[in-house]
Order: structure tokens, then sequence, then C-alpha cells
């Protein structure tokens, strides 16, 4: 039996690999460790709270004495590093909480696991840290692609604190021979999504007649990718992927802002049975992000043709499946975008 930790395992992208794991692998001990945020939430887990082979474990991996006393108490064969700020325009306004979490949180993490690790060797062990195509910076021509050999261009306190926590995880496996690996992913969608970013904020604001805020003129171009087929690269990249190797994992899926918000409004307008073209009247134009990358396109050949991992879903059909989801949990979207979410189950926590 293997003994998994997944940090951030409450979030969007964790719940999703939290689920994977405990329903594909019941032979493995699931732990999923999350300081429970305002964007982590355990309602996102409440289809498999009750797996014989899963823990949660509320925690910040900021504080090193917590995760030596848990590394010392629950015998873990393999890390995958979610946990993490991650909303851009949070990281301009508090860069420090960035700071914090992502580049301390996770050499706190490394440090606990080699300690851990060290004595009896590092069989078997894997420390797997996911991160984000943001820290490669911008793309100006149309013709490229970010590959695993682009070098580091952070643009933003939130990128250049997982481009650093990245520097640490690939020294701690070249200093300390800590078996280590690596992802970087592009823009992610799907159930769940926290509505603070794009998509759920404006299939939310649909909802209730509220304007689409889009940046500057909307010509941002992000490729998107299905959370669940990010969880299944996760999963595949953490029992096949090779060590101290990187891998990027996108769609092939790009999009400018505008043609995305867009098409959203069609596809509202037909879901809701409003007259096309009435959402779209919602769209206003705000300020530009400050700092704000025009383009990321993940070149994800590497996995595909090494691990044999490839996207399931076209954008439209995801999208359309999205859309379902955040219609079909309008208790879960008022919950988060109430707050009534973190008191529930801070109480149904605290009363286990």
């Amino acid at each position: 039996m293997k003994t998994i930790l997944i940090t951030g395992g409450a979030g969007f992208i964790g719940s999703h690999v939290v689920r994977l794991f405990v329903t594909k692998y019941p032979e493995y001990r699931i732990y999923n460790l999350d300081k429970l945020t305002y964007a982590g939430n355990l309602a996102n887990l409440s289809d498999i709270e009750d797996a014989p082979n899963y823990t949660f474990i509320k925690g910040d991996i900021t504080d090193a004495k917590f995760l030596e006393d848990l590394f010392a108490e629950v015998p873990v064969d393999g890390v995958i590093h979610l946990a993490a700020e991650s909303h851009v325009d949070r990281s301009i306004t508090d860069p420090m909480a960035f700071v914090m979490t992502n580049v301390v949180g996770t050499v706190n993490l490394l440090n606990a696991a080699k300690n851990s690790w060290v004595a009896n060797g590092f069989d078997g062990k894997r420390f797997y840290h996911v991160s984000t195509d943001e820290v490669y910076g911008s793309l100006h021509n149309p013709e490229e692609f970010f590959t695993e050999e682009t070098p580091y261009d952070p643009q933003s306190p939130y990128s250049a604190s997982k481009a650093a926590s990245d520097h640490f995880v690939r020294a701690y496996g070249n200093t300390y021979k800590m078996p280590v690996v690596l992802s970087n992913c592009s823009n992610n969608y799907g159930p769940n999504h926290f509505p603070e970013k794009l998509i759920p904020l404006m299939i939310h604001n649909i909802r209730n007649n509220k304007p689409l805020p889009v940046y500057g003129k909307g010509e941002n171009v992000r490729d998107w990718l299905y959370v669940v087929d990010h969880a299944r690269a996760i999963d595949t990249i953490f029992h096949n992927g090779k060590l101290g190797e990187t891998y990027n994992i996108g769609g092939f899926n790009e999009w400018r802002n505008i043609d995305l918000v867009n098409l959203l409004c069609s596809i509202m307008d037909r879901k809701l049975g409003r007259p096309e073209g009435t959402s779209a009247q919602l769209i206003t134009y705000v300020t530009d992000r400050a700092g704000h990358d025009l383009r990321y396109a993940i070149d994800a050949h590497k996995i595909m043709n090494e691990l044999g991992w490839e996207p399931s879903l076209q954008f439209e059909e995801g999208l359309e499946k999205t859309v379902d989801w955040f219609l079909n949990n309008q208790e879960w979207l008022d919950n988060v975008t109430s707050g009534n979410y973190q008191s529930y189950y801070e109480s149904m926590y605290a009363n286990r």
C-alpha cells in the first residue's frame, strides 16, 4: 500500500486529483492536506469524503514544524504538491502571501520530505511539484509555443513565486538527489472552479445579469485544458514520469478572452432560453491588468509522445459540460459566492 500526500486537495485542481486517486487506486492511502483558505472547499469532495482510503488533514505548509510532525506520523511514499496561491490579481495586491505559500511553503515541504526519506534512502519515493505555464512569461510570436526548454521569464508576482518554487524543487533534486518530477500546465476549466477565475465568473454573472468584465480589449490568448484531463496527466506523470524531468501539459486549444466570453454568452443564452445576443450585451471592457501577459500556449508533445497522455475533450464539448455543471449546482455556486461554504465546512470539520 502506498501512502500519497496531496497538498491543496480541497481546491479546484487538487480536488479532481484527490478524487481520481481515491477512486482509481483503492489500494493507496490518500491524505489530503489543505489549509482551507478561501479557495479550499471540502464540498468539492463530498462524494468521496467517507471513502475508506481517504483522510483529510487541515494544515498550513508555511508551518515547518507542523510538516515535520506530519511526516514523522504518516509514512508518506509520495507527495503531489498543488497547494498554492494562484490568482494573479491577488498577487499584485499582496505579493508576500504568494512568497510565503508558494516559495516558503514549498521549501518547507521539500525539507520535511527529505528529512523523512533520507534515512532509509529515496527508493520508492517521489516528490511531484505541479506548476504553471505562466513561469515562461508571454509569447509574442504566434508561431511559438512554450516547451520544457523555454527560459523562465515570469511577469507577475504570482508567476515569479511559482518560478522560484520550481527552481527550489529542481535544486533539491540536484543537491540532495531527491526523486523529483515537475509539470507546468496551461489554464484549467471545469466543475468546482472558484468563481474569481474567468469562466466561472462569466457563467455566474450571465446567470445573474451582471456585467461581464473583460480586461483591455480582450485580446489576451490562453490555452485551455479541461481539469479532469489535467488530473489524468498528473496521474500519468506521478506513476510514469522520469525523475528529474519536467512535462508541459496543455490542450492545444488557444482562445482570445473576448472570443471565449462571446462563446460562453451564446451557450448560456441557449441553455437559459434567452434570445441570442442577450448575454453579450453584458460585456464591459475594464482597465487592463498590470503586466498582463499577451499569450500563453503549451507544446505538450513530450508528455504525449513519452507517456501516452492526450486531452480527451474538445474545448466546445468541455465548455458545455462545465456550463451544465454550474447550472446544475446552483447551491454550490451560491454558497461559494456568499462565503457560506467556509463556515459550514469549518464546523463540520471541527465536529469530526
